[in-house]
C-alpha cells in the first residue's frame, strides 16, 4: 500500500529548530516531485517546499533561507529541516508525493500521495 508518515511535529519556541520526517512505503522519493505543505486553522493549505526529480528545490517565499528539504534516497524517506521558526510557521504540515510530475511545485495540483500530517506549534 502506497503510504507516506510523517512525523517530527512537535511545540518549539520562536526562533528554535525542528525536523519533520516523512517515510515512504511503496513510493520512491526519487522518482518523481515530492514536497512539503503545511495548513494553519482557518486558512487554506499552502506549498512550503518542495524538491524535483534531480534534486532541483523550491520554496516558499515565508521559508526561503530559514527552512531546507532533503530527501535520503537509501531510507527512502523526505525531510524538512526547520530553523529560525516562526510563530506563523504554526501548522499542520504534510509531506506529498507525485506519480507523474517530476518538477517542482507550491500547488497541490500535480500531489496525489498525501501523509496524515503532523502538528507544529511554535510560540513566542
Amino acid at each position: 500500500q502506497v503510504q507516506l508518515v510523517e512525523s517530527g511535529g512537535d511545540s518549539v519556541q520562536a526562533g528554535g529548530s525542528l525536523r519533520l520526517s516523512c517515510v515512504a512505503s511503496e513510493y520512491d522519493v526519487s522518482r518523481y516531485s515530492i514536497a512539503w505543505f503545511r495548513q494553519a486553522p482557518g486558512k487554506e493549505r499552502e506549498g512550503v517546499a518542495s524538491i524535483a526529480r534531480e534534486g532541483r528545490t523550491t520554496y516558499a517565499d515565508s521559508v526561503e533561507g530559514r527552512f531546507t528539504i532533503s530527501r535520503d534516497s537509501a531510507q527512502n524517506n523526505l525531510y524538512l529541516q526547520m530553523s529560525d521558526v516562526k510563530p506563523e510557521d504554526t501548522a499542520t504540515y504534510y509531506c506529498a508525493g507525485a506519480r507523474v510530475f517530476s518538477g517542482t511545485s507550491l500547488t497541490d495540483l500535480p500531489y496525489t500521495i498525501w501523509g496524515q500530517g503532523t502538528q507544529v506549534t511554535v510560540s513566542s
